[in-house]
């Protein structure tokens, strides 16, 4: 999946148009000119020799089935990277405080892709620092999610055999030559609309509302013919509650003798 050019790659260069497309391939964006790649070894054990390979300003381009990378100068040991999409993995945004994003991803290396066959993953970091990151990152999971469906669909069916994973180099007719890039959806999928919006229907003219049940008398009397009275009386009942500044009649000796009965009970009950 993962190619990276030194003598002779896949990826075919143009003066033109900087890379070659492969049979029915898209491109879909391109990163500002000064985006920095850093292709390194997941696992330095103690007496394995780490793979690092680097470019400190190039082009990223997106099509429907790689990514492809551009250094602005080549060098001898990387002249063009590239990688199918379905062997990027754990994908995501880093937003630091200082400096611009960078966008990170597992690769799995393609076989005869010019990576030693000792290292099973590689850490892409890729460096945006005109921007882009967010963009990028964004196109490139609808795009893996539009083509992970596609060879699902195309598995279940019995026209493709396999995950997707590119072979022979990722230079083309692996897994994905029984897959018709034309026919899988790239395109963004539509905003939510409401469809009663969308039909130019009124949820008013459609629901009608509940009828109003007439009003219940409590008092089992209409009250058109409540007694005046009894409206003074409910309306006595809103009033604030004031309490009486004197005790009720016969408070103090209800009390007095509650304390007496209180004090005769304990004289009687046996002490310990």
């Amino acid at each position: 999946m993962l190619k990276l050019v030194r003598k002779c790659s896949w990826v075919m260069l143009s003066e033109s148009e900087g890379f070659t497309p492969l049979p029915g391939e898209q491109r879909l964006y391109t990163s500002p000119p000064r985006t920095t790649l850093s292709l390194q070894s997941l696992n330095k054990y103690p007496g394995k020799q780490p793979y690092t390979v680097q470019s400190s300003a190039g082009s990223v381009f997106l099509t429907n089935r790689r990514i492809v990378y551009l250094p602005q100068t080549s060098t001898p040991t990387l002249q063009s990277f590239a990688a199918p999409i379905l062997h990027l993995h754990d994908s995501h945004v880093a937003a630091p405080f200082f400096g611009p994003n960078v966008w990170t991803a597992i690769v799995q290396p393609v076989p005869g892709g010019n990576i030693p066959p000792e290292h099973a993953a590689l850490e892409l970091k890729m460096t945006f620092k005109d921007g882009g990151a967010f963009d990028f990152h964004t196109s490139f999971e609808r795009i893996k999610e539009r083509l992970q469906q596609a060879v699902d669909v195309a598995r279940e069916s019995g026209q493709l055999v396999g995950d997707g994973t590119e072979t022979r180099g990722g230079a083309g007719g692996g897994t994905l030559s029984g897959l018709n890039l034309d026919l899988v959806n790239l395109d963004e999928l539509p905003a939510y609309e409401d469809a009663t919006r969308a039909a130019g229907i009124s949820t008013d003219a459609t629901t009608s509302p509940p009828a109003q049940q007439p009003l219940v008398n409590l008092d089992d009397t209409p009250s058109s013919t409540m007694p005046s009275t009894s409206r003074g009386q409910r309306d006595s009942r809103d009033e604030v509650f004031t309490p009486p500044e004197e005790p009720p009649p016969g408070y103090e000796s209800v009390q007095n003798q509650s304390v007496g009965e209180e004090l005769e009970r304990r004289m009687r009950s046996p002490s310990t």
